[in-house]
């Protein structure tokens, strides 16, 4: 793994990103903003597998213990629009 210094090409979008958050005065140096996205990143992927852990894995287990309990995507769909149009 690589560490210390490195160079990194951007696509032209991405660039251009960077380059908005550094005029903007938000962020002294590219290192900066590189720094603060990958940590964005990691807490995204962090709260994902939290999510997926503990409210999808607990769900199945709930779907799987009773499936009779089970709401159909349909019914879900019609009740927001019926609240909707309310």
């Amino acid at each position: 793994m690589p560490t210390g210094e490195m160079t990194v090409t951007l696509p032209p979008e991405l660039a251009k990103l960077v380059e908005v958050e550094l005029v903007s005065g938000r962020y002294a140096s590219m290192v900066e903003v590189l720094r603060d996205a990958l940590q964005a990143l990691a807490e995204r992927d962090e709260a994902l597998e939290h999510w997926l852990r503990e409210d999808i894995v607990a769900g199945h287990a709930e779907y799987l213990a009773d499936p009779s309990a089970v709401v159909a995507a349909s019914d879900v769909l019609a009740r927001v629009k019926s609240r909707r149009h309310a």
